[in-house]
């Protein structure tokens, strides 16, 4: 494995991982637009709790989504179970 180096908020980190270079270089550059933004944002200098409100944000985000996808799930599963009826219903019935 090699490592790849990237820069979030100023620091230079060295990441290993088994993900692809640029793929691991597009997370980095989110974080560190999230960091930049969040910074704006509350005007706090301080690196530490300018990552910790980052993951929070970042974190309820993810939260939200996975909600919405699971209602999609849910109506996707209700949309088929209802065609599998009306098909059902259909073959049923003499011409």
């Amino acid at each position: 494995m090699e490592s790849v180096q990237v820069e979030i908020f100023g620091q230079v980190y060295s990441i290993k991982g088994m993900a692809d270079h640029e793929y691991i270089r597009e997370l980095a550059a989110f974080i560190d637009a999230r960091m930049k933004d969040v910074q704006k944002g509350t005007g706090t200098a301080d690196p530490h709790r300018v990552a910790i409100l980052t993951a929070l944000t970042i974190s309820e985000e993810l939260h939200r989504l996975q909600k919405q996808y699971a209602e999609l799930e849910k109506t996707a599963e209700n949309a088929a179970r209802h065609l599998l009826e009306i098909t059902s219903e259909a073959e049923g019935k003499d011409p």
